[in-house]
């Protein structure tokens, strides 16, 4: 009805929520809409991508990781955000929250029109991390790495590290932590760190974290700690005990949807909730979710996905905003782009592995390139490795993998852009790149990977 007020509830104030939030709150005014955001943190909008760089010192103060505050929200976008606040209940048939107040103690209800569901991820949490033994950390949250900060500061200072874990968060870190001079090892339960890179190129990875002093073991299961007056002492494992006075969790996140499988809001097959290209809640009317909860379109595979990952997060809630303040927006997929390094090493992934190629019914090719990052009689010039995969029938390309030094990394951008407008390698060798010596040889890494690709196509 015209002149009443409508009501929104977003779950979560960290990027998908407030730029769900503040979206709506730029297409509709301040006049017919009220916006109440809960947070259990004590953040709101800030890069925990950042955080690693961070606790490595390479970001000296905290605050330069948040985008913008909750005082930012509450006078520029006349947001209520109220932290400290966990939703422990939502009630689609009443349209109303439960929160908890974990500072003041109590709980408030709140009614809503409509609902922004933007509770993030989880790290995976084995059993033998919930025990309470001072020294073990995640790294999701601001409050997180704070924690960590506090005690790599405590005196005396831990000297001795183990990383649970070679995903980014688990790779990123024990960087951070050596960095910090810390004596690092990482333990993996696969046979190779950075699963998220085939195990050619992941290879490549460990031999640089051993070049900068981290212990990698893999194929290595941790099965518990050892604790010294309620500290911890030792990660336990079946090769035996590793000392340890921090322990950092890197086993990678799940979607936080426990709140939402009370609520019977649906989920899809990836384990994240299901939305349409709107970032509506099919079956669950005024349901909206965004971020890192919330289930993607595989562009390349066209299956869904559960790719945490802030980009999406923001574009996501950035969709999700334009359509509660009356516009129309769809976010198009992924294709699964990220980015890291190693100390000077960079890594650079886009679509499919050979194992997803393969699990989605693909036959392809695969190739691996050598080349360098500039002119090889340019000063600096350094190894780079390009791996692309193509469809066997068709040459169109599935994904790619980067890994060299300074250059590498964020030349998987123009992979992207092929793979997400689904070029096939043979058009790729054709695409017009810059050239300068200090930037690239004369035919860059990619156009020599894609060259190559169509040679082991004309070969098939």
């Amino acid at each position: 009805m015209v002149g009443v007020t409508q009501r929104l509830i977003v779950v979560g104030g960290d990027a998908a929520g407030m730029a769900a939030a503040s979206q709506a709150r730029r297409r509709r005014g301040r006049a017919d809409l009220e916006i109440v955001a809960f947070e259990r943190g004590h953040h709101t909008s800030y890069s925990a991508c950042g955080i690693p760089y961070w606790i490595s010192g390479a970001v000296e103060d905290r605050d330069e990781l948040i985008a913008r505050d909750p005082a930012t929200f509450r006078s520029d976008f006349d947001i209520d955000v109220r932290l400290r606040h966990e939703v422990t209940a939502i009630d689609l048939g009443r349209r109303e929250v439960v929160a908890r107040d974990l500072d003041g103690g109590g709980e408030v209800r709140e009614r809503f029109d409509d609902l922004v569901y933007a509770t993030g991820a989880v790290p995976t949490k084995p059993d033998w991390a919930e025990d309470g033994v001072a020294g073990v950390f995640g790294v999701q949250t601001l409050d997180d790495g704070a924690a960590l900060r506090d005690w790599l500061d405590a005196d005396p200072a831990p000297r001795r590290a183990v990383v649970v874990g070679g995903g980014y968060i688990g790779v990123e870190m024990a960087e951070a932590l050596i960095r910090r001079g810390l004596s690092v090892t990482l333990v993996e339960q696969a046979d190779q760190p950075m699963s998220t890179v085939d195990e050619d190129m992941a290879a490549l990875v460990a031999e640089a974290m051993r070049g900068i002093g981290i212990d990698i073991r893999t194929g290595t299961e941790v099965t518990g700690l050892d604790q010294r007056d309620g500290r911890v002492s030792a990660v336990v494992t079946a090769a035996g005990p590793i000392p340890a006075d921090v322990v950092v969790l890197g086993l990678g996140v799940r979607p936080n949807v426990a709140l939402a499988e009370t609520a019977g809001i649906p989920l899809g097959p990836s384990g994240a909730i299901r939305v349409d290209r709107r970032m509506r809640v099919p079956g669950a009317p005024g349901v909206w979710a965004a971020g890192d909860c919330a289930e993607s379109l595989h562009r390349v595979s066209g299956l869904p996905v559960h790719i945490p990952l802030g980009t999406h997060a923001n574009k996501q809630g950035r969709v999700a905003g334009i359509n509660l303040g009356g516009g129309y927006a769809t976010f198009p997929g992924v294709v699964g782009t990220a980015v890291t390094k190693v100390c000077e090493l960079e890594v650079g992934r886009t679509g499919l592995r050979e194992r997803d190629a393969a699990a989605s019914g693909f036959e392809f090719v695969s190739v691996v390139a050598e080349s360098t990052n500039r002119a090889g009689y340019y000063p600096g010039a350094r190894p780079m490795t390009v791996k692309l995969i193509a469809e066997r029938s068709s040459g169109r390309l599935l994904g790619a993998q980067i890994v060299g030094w300074s250059e590498a990394a964020k030349r998987i951008d123009a992979l992207a852009v092929a793979l997400w407008n689904g070029m096939t390698v043979d058009e790729m060798t054709g695409l017009d790149l810059g050239y300068a010596p200090p930037y690239a040889p004369v035919w860059d890494p990619v156009l020599i990977a894609a060259r190559k690709a169509v040679d082991a196509l004309d070969r098939r």
